[in-house]
């Protein structure tokens, strides 16, 4: 399982022209589902996730993590993360998880997600989204649990 996480001022996810999530200081995490991942996958990345030290504390440190700063997490699924990009001129989705396996584990990663932290807002599977946001610093990272 894959999260990018962008730490954010503010973001905001559309779909057909209706905001249906948006936090402000917080993540912003696109999580992407591959074939071979599990309920213990999403459990390894959530805990990672919402532990990372990636938050300024009074020395401008990064030192602290979204709980102890109780920021905003906006968990938006994307399966274009896990593509293979080898070779060639064009992405092959061959790694990703079909999508009945995305989305039973993107609803397990979201209803954990609630249990441990709050406030958490998401996308919409399977959908067209447009996701906007206002990136802190920039600070983006990306986590692998293979």
């Amino acid at each position: 399982m894959i999260g990018l996480l962008q730490r954010v001022q503010h973001a905001s996810v559309v779909v057909e022209n209706t905001e249906i999530a948006a936090i402000n200081q917080g993540l912003l995490v696109f999580i992407g589902i591959e074939r071979e991942d599990t309920q213990l996958h999403a459990d390894k990345l959530l805990k990672r996730l919402l532990s990372y030290r990636i938050f300024s504390d009074e020395k401008g440190k990064m030192n602290l993590s979204l709980q102890d700063i109780k920021g905003g997490l906006l968990l938006v699924p994307q399966f274009t993360l896990p593509a293979d990009t080898k070779k060639g001129m064009r992405p092959s989705f061959t790694p990703a998880a079909p999508p009945a396996l995305g989305l039973q584990l993107f609803s397990y990663f979201c209803e954990q997600a609630h249990q441990l932290h709050s406030p958490v807002k998401k996308g919409q599977f399977g959908a067209d989204m447009q996701v906007s946001l206002t990136n802190d610093g920039p600070v983006t990272f990306w986590l692998h649990t293979k």
